[in-house]
């Protein structure tokens, strides 16, 4: 007659001993621990001292003295400020769209494979991005140019007078078409990405059920690659709010046309640097990364519930 043994007591393993979960959970730290040392002195630093300064003001009696909040109402009440913020908003509503159109024109004749020398379309077409802007500015102002250049030479062969594209009238629109070179195969290129990425069994079905080109650009290749397009729109924002270098570097041409005021943020770079107000241009420049953040947020938040 067989006896049944009563079942072993289960053998529980010995605790962790905190020492070795602690060294555990100091690893990550040590992976990601360079990184958060970097980005808070480049980032985080900068804004909070720029914070710090935005809240004194130099005064020829008493030197630098704790105003609070007065350099902020100052600057709510800058005419110049104003102006500048407008014509880079204007700037926004109509350079930017018209750049995001071409490169997504650009990325879906890419895309259908109907191009012939595709290959040599896409690096043409992104080179411009790989040229310095500063480089790309002198060189499209040198063509811009009534005296010298390219519009002076149709001007001296056909004998007419073209209009001066570093006009005042003119010159933000010049400025428009320099950005959207630069830019554009930067931006075909993140359309081009998100649409080689799209199942090619979505083109089967669609070929199946009879639907044009048309249709499949609107009902797949649209909807699939609006991620690209909330980031492509997010990026064009902040560079348009950033605009400096352009301008900068074309005022030497055109001091007429061009302010020192022109954008927000040549207008704080003058405040700066030439008009030694380093308080009030570091109020300027809070002023305009809050309104950026604000703006970019939106857009965001608006794709990304169009998307859900």
């Amino acid at each position: 007659m067989t006896t049944l043994q009563p079942p072993a007591a289960v053998k529980r393993r010995p605790a962790r001993p905190p020492a070795k979960r602690d060294r555990r959970s100091w690893t990550g730290w040590g992976f990601i621990g360079p990184f958060v040392v970097v980005f808070a002195f480049v980032f985080l630093a900068p804004i909070v001292y720029s914070i710090y300064l935005s809240l004194f003001r130099d005064q020829l009696i008493g030197g630098t003295t704790f105003v609070g909040l007065d350099n902020y109402q100052q600057a709510l009440e800058d005419d110049r400020f104003w102006e500048s913020l407008t014509r880079v908003s204007l700037f926004l509503l109509v350079q930017v769209p018209i750049m995001l159109g071409i490169a997504l024109l650009v990325a879906l004749a890419l895309d259908s494979g109907r191009l012939y020398g595709r290959d040599f379309f896409r690096i043409s077409i992104f080179l411009p991005y790989a040229v310095p802007a500063v480089v790309a500015t002198l060189m499209w102002g040198f063509m811009y140019g009534t005296r010298f250049g390219l519009v002076s030479d149709i001007n001296d062969a056909l004998g007419v007078s073209l209009p001066n594209p570093l006009s005042p009238d003119l010159v933000l629109t010049s400025i428009g078409n320099i950005v959207t070179w630069e830019f554009v195969g930067y931006n075909m290129l993140i359309f081009y990405s998100a649409l080689r990425v799209i199942p090619h069994s979505l083109y089967e079905a669609a070929e199946i059920d009879g639907a044009g080109q048309i249709r499949v650009i609107t009902a797949i290749k649209l909807p699939a690659i609006r991620g690209a397009l909330v980031i492509a729109t997010i990026f064009s924002i902040i560079g348009t709010f950033q605009l400096f270098n352009e301008p900068n570097i074309l005022q030497k041409l055109a001091p007429n046309a061009i302010t020192t005021d022109y954008t927000p943020n040549f207008y704080t770079y003058s405040l700066s640097f030439s008009g030694q107000q380093h308080n009030y241009s570091a109020t300027v420049a809070i002023i305009m990364g809050l309104i950026t953040m604000v703006i970019a947020y939106v857009v965001q938040l608006r794709g990304m519930r169009k998307g859900a």
